[in-house]
């Protein structure tokens, strides 16, 4: 499928899973400051391929080049040449396919595959489905949104009982009122 410019767009049954998003400009050249969503954040240099745009009008990129430059993440797309390109890219997201996450080990996830799973707790009651999940120093923590909001850390064995990602749901031991 080709876009306006020649581009590829993504089928929209095909959403890519947002890992990052344009957040600056780099020289005369074209090069975009990247802000990373990815663990460790150079993770995001690991698919050469880049879905950039918003959902439902993504556009095909190839990485090209990359570097750490300080505190930055900069990269070179192939099919962007120039500045004028590059602005505008400025605030866009920043995707990949699913099919390129490498396998998670036994007992990891990935973000993306947790939102909204239904969470259960122990005595059979759903809490809501998970909304977002936040970086909160030592653990995870999931935000499920039910009647109410709940914050559950995502602490194997403690809280967070089993993770069936076929049936879309996680299991916690987490009470009502908690």
């Amino acid at each position: 499928m080709q876009g306006a410019e020649g581009d590829a767009v993504v089928p929209s049954a095909v959403e890519p899973v947002t890992v990052g998003r344009v957040s600056g400009l780099f020289g005369t050249r074209g090069w975009l400051k990247v802000h990373s969503f990815t663990r460790p954040r150079t993770n995001l240099f690991n698919f050469p391929q880049w879905w950039v745009g918003q959902p439902g009008q993504w556009r095909s990129y190839v990485v090209q080049e990359h570097k750490v430059h300080g505190t930055a993440l900069l990269v070179s797309l192939a099919e962007v040449t120039d500045r004028e390109h590059a602005v505008s890219l400025l605030k866009a997201t920043i995707g990949v396919s699913r099919n390129s996450f490498q396998q998670a080990a036994p007992g990891e996830y990935y973000w993306s595959d947790l939102l909204n799973a239904l969470v259960i707790n122990q005595d059979g009651v759903e809490l809501g489905r998970i909304k977002c999940l936040v970086e909160a120093g030592d653990h995870d923590v999931l935000v499920v949104q039910g009647t109410r909001e709940y914050l559950i850390p995502f602490v194997a064995e403690l809280y967070i009982r089993n993770v069936d990602l076929e049936l879309g749901a996680v299991r916690v031991d987490w009470h009502i009122d908690d």
